[in-house]
């Protein structure tokens, strides 16, 4: 067991040393304080960490939350009109300038330039803009320059508002999450998360120990971190999702408290603060966006042989495997493929829209000879194609 933990401290150790690419996330609870006003005295340690870490020959992206709470706070408002999902907008669209400004000015007195980049879920879901976002990021980064992002949340509502139930599974309900998307398109190599916490604790209660190192997210651990932030949208939840996304793309990733002086620059020196997570795979271009970034359109519910051959013997989803079609697709929608508990196993990119789906599905189970008549007559007896097809890590 302890050298079982020795090897992991070493991995963690390298990783983070070794790191070239790096996104930062802080929080609204980390940028601003109680009146919704910047907090120089938690956000100047972070810019000199950052100038520092650039200086060094690193690349870095920052992933700023704050600007609904700035803007709140310039125009005197109660936490309470926040509520309001046009009144979020608001002040998103105030508070982005004054974030942006206070950003210009703190980077200025280090000599770093700063760039603001303002997404929506489409920059993702969108393969041709996913692709051209990770073009004009890495022409930023070789010009030496600071990205700094936050959703666009002044038009785009799907942080803003609560995440709610339908056909579609929402890209991102928090810069967290956010965070993780930006780390994965750019093929990062850590995703470091600053909260008003210490890491990951080993108790609900918020009473436990630091966990150090996570080489595998379970439900267990899960459960630990349910629960939003008290000012921000987040929570450790979603913060563990992000550290999921990093694992899944190869990358590490640390979640630790942003108001530890030199935070920064003491991880990436190889010290341990917070909690890390150690990377377990590394999935490349198409597959991280089916996978993390793609709008799920629909379900398809299939048979205990489809699973096998899908998971097992790394084949192409064929209709004649589908139980059931849950939701509208289109094809090429990417679809959530479950088992017949509806439990998600894959995603894939749809071979053919919903409809076709469900009747060829209904014709491969009717007769063997329209088994046949169906493979000679149409070319999407493939409902999903393997290229096209991610396994999900179970938790």
């Amino acid at each position: 067991m302890q050298d079982t933990q020795n090897k992991k401290a070493a991995e963690r150790q390298k990783l983070l040393r070794d790191a070239r690419r790096l996104v930062v996330k802080v929080g609204t609870n980390t940028v601003t304080n109680a009146e919704g006003e910047l907090c120089a005295q938690r956000v100047e340690p972070i810019v000199r960490s950052i100038a520092s870490l650039m200086k060094a020959g690193r690349q870095v992206v920052l992933v700023s939350s704050g600007a609904v709470g700035m803007g709140r706070g310039w125009l005197g408002l109660h936490r309470s009109r926040l509520d309001d999902l046009v009144t979020k907008q608001a002040c998103a669209a105030v508070g982005q300038s004054l974030l942006m400004d206070a950003y210009k000015k703190l980077f200025s007195n280090w000599d770093v330039k700063v760039a603001q980049v303002l997404l929506t879920e489409e920059d993702f879901t969108n393969w041709g803009r996913y692709s051209s976002l990770r073009r004009t990021m890495d022409k930023l980064l070789g010009f030496g320059v600071l990205p700094i992002v936050n959703e666009n949340d002044t038009v785009s509502t799907a942080e803003l508002e609560s995440v709610r139930q339908g056909s579609r599974t929402p890209v991102f309900s928090d810069n967290d999450r956010l965070a993780g998307l930006v780390m994965s398109g750019l093929e990062a190599d850590a995703l470091v998360l600053l909260t008003n916490v210490d890491g990951l604790l080993d108790r609900a209660d918020g009473a436990g120990e630091v966990i150090p190192i996570v080489a595998k997210i379970t439900a267990d651990l899960k459960a630990l971190g349910a629960g939003p932030s008290e000012n921000g949208r987040g929570g450790m939840r979603t913060k563990m999702e992000a550290a999921e996304i990093a694992m899944n793309c190869g990358g590490a990733a640390v979640i630790a408290n942003g108001t530890i002086g030199n935070a920064l620059e003491r991880i990436f020196a190889g010290e341990q603060l917070g909690t890390t997570f150690l990377p377990v795979r590394r999935m490349r271009g198409k597959r991280r966006w089916i996978a993390y970034a793609a709008n799920v359109r629909g379900r398809v519910m299939v048979d205990a042989g489809a699973q096998r051959a899908v998971t097992q013997g790394k084949a192409s989803l064929l209709a004649s495997g589908v139980v059931r079609v849950e939701n509208a697709f289109a094809s090429m929608d990417v679809v959530s493929i479950v088992d017949t508990e509806g439990r998600e196993f894959a995603r894939g990119i749809a071979n053919c829209a919903s409809g076709e789906a469900e009747k060829l599905s209904a014709e491969k189970r009717a007769t063997k000879k329209g088994v046949r008549a169906v493979r000679e007559a149409s070319p999407s007896l493939i409902l999903v194609r393997r290229d096209n097809i991610v396994v999900m890590q179970p938790s």
